[in-house]
């Protein structure tokens, strides 16, 4: 039935086609081109994420920086890349490695400068590469001006962020004002002695949340994206977006039973400080905010894509809510990550992928996600003999791909980086008999570029996290010499994008028993 419905369209689709007179029709296409390469760009787009510290050192010191992105553009032309987005690379004291902003409308020294970054947009635009940036709004560093202005209590920053003054126990004793937890294990709140009151921080102790029920909070972030967007960057990644807004009666959340660990994230049921319905509106605020932006000026759509692990209802009001106002161009699509492992089977995949497919609002594009600096690699998830498979399922699936860097090569996690040379800090706090696992450094070693010392990434003496030492066998160049190769294969395979069936045509998939799965485009 399903078959002959789609037959009847194309039929219909055909005889208009004829109808149309050839130079009318190709009018409508170069027209319909020049809109999609200014509008819709990202539609059909290969975003590659660059963890700035681990892609390039240009400067020796064993840090990953603008110059060295910048020297590497040559790498994105040949693979076919068209679009990067850059883990943060604003100020910080780095104790999450970028991600505790301690000022938004600066560059990190040891990233680079401010010329540093405008040569990086301006060769990245000569070369047809759009530049992305990380964008963190839910927390700043406690070093941020802000946050010691707010602490102070000083005039127009006293609600900058999430206070509280906490309980006390009948034996004198000050607790926090309830039981909500750190993703990072433990209390999400701490004590400041020199405000005398808790703030909330739902990840380290230096990223304090903001508080985005203060109209002065948001406007000041909207000023930071104006910034951003008048250097010449195409758009945001949005991160950790479902944590912005909690309850502000403060009341306790209830237990989820899935671990009897009262310290763990997963102790409690995250009814109150995550996923809350306002994240929404934030979107829609910043989604007209862009639009605007890139009406009143030249270049692409600007666009916005999302972080948010969540269940797939509230995911796709990222999109547009019931309403049908505008979100987000596309939430991350973690189903790889979070749905799939080595162990699903080809029914499993399928029904991944269709879910995704038919809960996504009409009009809207798909996304898968195959990897990030959170996760393990791929291949260390899927398995090494994957690599090529699971880029194919990428690259040919309908909308938006994005690649974490190294993915094009089959790169696997270093597990056996020392607690010594361990510097995820929240694997530096649960202490050298659990680290491993709890360590995010597996994922971020340096990109392996070649068989040269440290991998050709650095000429450091000792990188910011050791190379793994598979760089001999397993890099760029040796990659680009080999007969065949993840690089080729992956090469391969964005040009294979190019087609037009693969942009816009139909999907189909059948899973014929528990180990094979197909589908058509």
């Amino acid at each position: 039935m399903v078959s002959k419905r789609s037959g009847l369209v194309l039929a219909i689709g055909f005889n208009l086609f004829i109808a149309l007179s050839e130079a009318s029709l190709l009018a409508r296409q170069r027209s319909q081109q020049e809109l999609d390469s200014k509008y819709n760009w990202w539609q059909h787009e290969v975003f590659y994420q660059i963890y700035p510290r681990s892609f390039m050192d240009s400067n020796g010191d064993g840090i990953g920086d603008l110059k060295g992105v910048t020297s590497k553009l040559q790498h994105f032309v040949e693979t076919g890349i068209t679009a990067v987005w850059l883990s943060p690379i604003f100020q910080s004291p780095m104790k999450d490695f970028g991600y505790d902003i301690s000022d938004y409308s600066k560059i990190q020294p040891e990233y680079g400068t401010f010329e540093d970054f405008d040569e990086l947009i301006a060769n990245a635009t000569a070369a047809g590469i759009k530049v992305i940036l990380d964008f963190v709004p839910n927390h700043s560093s406690d070093e941020h001006e802000w946050f010691i202005k707010s602490a102070a209590r000083e005039s127009g920053y006293e609600d900058f962020y999430v206070w509280e003054d906490g309980k006390v126990l009948e034996n004198g004793t000050r607790v926090p004002p309830n039981n909500w937890r750190s993703v990072f294990t433990g209390s999400a709140w701490e004590w400041h002695e020199g405000r005398q009151q808790y703030y909330l921080r739902q990840f380290t102790a230096g990223q304090p949340d903001l508080n985005y029920r203060n109209p002065a909070v948001l406007q000041a972030m909207d000023e930071v994206m104006i910034y951003w967007l008048n250097k010449g960057v195409a758009g945001f990644r949005i991160d950790a977006i479902n944590y912005v807004y909690e309850n502000t009666q403060l009341l306790d959340e209830p237990l989820s039973e899935t671990t009897d660990d009262p310290n763990s994230y997963d102790y409690l049921d995250h009814i109150y400080t995550k996923n809350l319905p306002e994240v929404n509106e934030l979107l829609q605020h910043w989604r007209v905010m862009l639009d605007d932006y890139s009406k009143n000026n030249d270049g692409p759509q600007r666009i916005m894509m999302t972080e948010g692990y969540a269940d797939v209802n509230t995911v796709m009001n990222y999109y547009e809510d019931e309403n049908g106002t505008q979100g987000v161009q596309f939430p991350f699509n973690f189903d790889f990550i979070s749905s799939l492992n080595n162990n699903s089977d080809a029914r499993d995949f399928v029904y991944i992928i269709e879910r995704w497919l038919i809960y996504m609002p009409h009009g809207h594009a798909p996304n898968w996600v195959m990897g990030n600096h959170d996760n393990p690699r791929v291949a260390s998830r899927y398995g090494v003999q994957t690599v090529d498979s699971m880029n194919m399922l990428l690259m040919t699936l309908p909308g938006i791909a994005i690649t974490y860097y190294g993915e094009e090569l089959g790169m696997v996690d270093y597990r056996d980086i020392s607690f010594a040379d361990t510097v995820d800090q929240p694997a530096c706090d649960v202490g050298i008999a659990n680290y491993k696992w709890m360590s995010r450094d597996p994922e971020r070693t340096p990109m392996q570029w070649n068989n040269d010392t440290n991998a050709g990434f650095s000429t450091a003496s000792k990188t910011w996290v050791p190379v793994n030492p598979n760089y001999l066998q397993l890099n760029a160049e040796a990659q680009k010499q080999a007969p065949r190769s993840h690089l080729k294969v992956y090469q391969q395979l964005i040009k294979l994008r190019q087609l037009e069936v693969l942009q816009n045509g139909a999907f189909i998939a059948q899973a014929y028993n528990r180990e094979v799965f197909a589908f058509i485009r």
